[in-house]
C-alpha cells in the first residue's frame, strides 16, 4: 500500500456524488472542519456521541486552559460568526472550558448552516467501506465510506463520501502501569481511580477534602490537579497530596521563561513550588505494579529503583496521558506509527522519545494521509499516545484536508500557521534523540 499522491487531481467518483463529508465529534476540531467545508460548498454531517457540542471538554469545564483565545478560534469559524453578531473574546485572555464552550462552540454549533446537520447522540461503533472490508481492493477510492452508528433508537449504517475522524482521545486514558497495562487488582479499586481533570475545587471536592490523594503523570494535566489539590489543602486539614512519576524529572511540564506561552510556564513554576514547599510530597522513577484494597484506601506498590514501595491513598488521579480509540476503525486502512500511533508522517515531529519539547511544526493534509483515500484522523487524536496538543493544530490538520477534498491542492499544501514555541526542551530522551530547536 502507498499512500496517496497529492500532485494528482483528487478524484471523484459518481457513486459518491451527493454524499456528505462524515465527521466524526462535534467538538472544536470537527466543529472547525464543518466551518471550513460550508465556506467550500461541500456538504457534510457531524456525528456526536454526547447531547450536546464539546461533551468532552465539558467534562473538564473548570481548567483554564493555558493557551489564550487567539489560538482557540479557528478562523473560518469565526467568519462565519461574524455576521450574527458574534465577537471574540480579548485575544490575549485565558478561558476556562466552560467558557470555551459558552463563549465560542455552543454559538458556532447553533449556526444555521451547521446545527441542523449534527446528530446528536448518535456514537460511531465502526467506519469500513461499503460491501468491502479491509482487504479488498478494486475501485475502492470509488467505493462510499459506511459508518455504523448506535443511537438510543437502535443500530443504524450510514454512507458518506468521506470521514474526518475529529473524536479526540479524552475518553480513553492511557493506563496506570507503565507496561501499558492495568495494574494487577485495578478492578478491585476502579471506583478509587478518577479520570484526569477532576473538580477537585467544585463538583468532586467531597471526594478529595481532607483525604490522600496519590496523582500519577508528567504532563500538564496533572499538574493542573496538583494545584487545584494545593489549594484544597490549604482550605481543608488533613488533605494531603503525593505525585508520582515515572522518570527522573517531569519534563512536559513547562516552567521555561522561554515558553511562548506564559500560562503553560507558570503551571510548572507553581508545581515546583508546591514540591519544594513540602505541600506535594514527590515520587520519581516510580512504576505502579499492583492495587488492592487496604481497609478504606488502596495500596499501591511500585517500584521506585530497585526498590518496592508501597504508598496507601484514598484516591488516585490517572493523568497519565490518552490514547486513540482505534477498534472503530479496525476495516479502515490506516498508516500508523508503531510506537505513538500518530499517522506515520506526522509521527516524527511529536514523538517523545525523539524530543520532548512539545513544539510541532504546522502540517496537514500532506502528514495526515491514510492507503484509505478521502479518510483522515484529526485534532488530539491524530497525535495518538503523543502529548501537547494544542487547537490552532488542529484548526490548520482540517483547513488543509477540507482544502484537499475541495480539490485545491496549492492552499492544501500551504502552511498558514505558526505555533508558539514551548522552550523547554528534555534531555532524558533516548541516545540520538533531537530535541527541537
Amino acid at each position: 500500500m502507498t499512500l496517496i499522491d497529492l500532485q494528482l487531481p483528487v478524484i471523484r467518483s459518481a457513486r459518491l456524488d451527493g454524499l456528505p463529508v462524515a465527521i466524526i465529534g462535534a467538538g472544536p476540531i470537527g466543529l472547525a472542519a464543518a466551518a471550513h467545508l460550508v465556506e467550500r460548498g461541500i456538504e457534510f454531517i457531524i456525528y456526536e456521541k454526547g447531547e450536546a457540542a464539546a461533551s468532552s471538554i465539558s467534562s473538564w469545564g473548570h481548567t483554564r486552559l493555558f493557551s489564550p483565545w487567539s489560538l482557540l478560534v479557528d478562523p473560518a469559524a469565526a467568519r462565519l460568526l461574524e455576521p450574527t453578531g458574534w465577537q471574540a473574546p480579548p485575544a490575549d485572555t485565558l478561558p476556562t472550558g466552560a467558557e470555551l464552550i459558552a463563549s465560542y462552540i455552543a454559538p458556532l454549533a447553533a449556526l444555521d448552516d451547521i446545527a441542523p446537520r449534527i446528530r446528536y447522540g448518535a456514537e460511531v461503533a465502526s467506519v469500513s467501506r461499503e460491501g468491502m472490508d479491509r482487504t479488498r481492493s478494486t475501485d475502492r477510492a470509488d467505493v462510499p465510506f459506511l459508518l455504523r452508528i448506535r443511537t438510543d433508537d437502535g443500530i443504524e449504517d450510514v454512507t458518506a463520501r468521506a470521514v474526518i475522524d475529529a473524536s479526540g482521545t479524552y475518553e480513553t486514558p492511557n493506563r496506570l502501569a507503565s507496561s501499558g497495562l492495568d495494574p494487577l487488582g485495578a478492578d478491585l479499586v476502579r471506583d478509587r481511580i478518577s479520570h484526569a481533570l477532576p473538580d477537585v475545587l467544585g463538583r468532586d471536592r467531597p471526594r478529595f477534602a481532607g483525604k490522600h490523594t496519590l496523582v500519577v503523570g508528567a504532563g500538564h494535566s496533572a499538574a493542573n490537579t496538583l494545584i487545584a489539590l494545593a489549594r484544597l489543602a490549604a482550605l481543608e486539614p488533613g488533605t494531603r497530596i503525593t505525585w508520582a512519576i515515572r522518570n527522573a524529572n517531569a519534563v512536559r511540564v513547562s516552567s521555561s521563561d522561554d515558553d511562548q506561552l506564559p500560562a503553560r510556564a507558570t503551571l510548572g513554576n507553581a508545581v515546583d513550588a508546591h514540591v519544594d514547599s513540602g505541600v506535594i510530597s514527590k515520587i520519581d522513577r516510580f512504576e505502579i505494579v499492583t492495587l488492592q484494597p487496604n481497609g478504606g484506601s488502596v495500596r499501591v506498590t511500585g517500584r521506585h529503583g530497585d526498590e518496592l514501595v508501597a504508598i496507601d491513598a484514598d484516591v488516585i488521579v490517572n493523568a497519565t496521558g490518552f490514547r486513540p480509540d482505534l477498534d472503530m476503525l479496525r476495516e479502515i486502512r490506516l498508516s500508523l506509527d508503531e510506537i505513538v500511533e500518530a499517522p506515520r508522517l506526522l509521527a516524527p515531529m511529536i514523538d517523545p522519545n525523539l524530543h520532548s519539547c512539545g513544539t510541532v511544526s504546522p502540517h496537514g493534509v500532506m502528514e495526515l494521509q491514510h492507503p484509505e483515500p478521502n479518510f483522515f484522523i484529526a485534532g488530539m487524536k491524530s497525535y495518538g499516545r503523543a502529548p501537547t496538543f494544542l487547537l490552532a493544530t488542529g484548526y490548520e490538520q482540517v483547513r488543509s484536508i477540507v482544502s484537499w477534498l475541495a480539490g485545491d491542492l496549492d492552499a492544501a499544501k500551504r502552511v498558514e500557521l505558526v505555533l508558539p514555541a514551548t522552550g523547554v526542551c528534555s534531555t532524558d530522551i533516548s541516545p540520538g534523540g533531537a530535541c527541537c530547536s
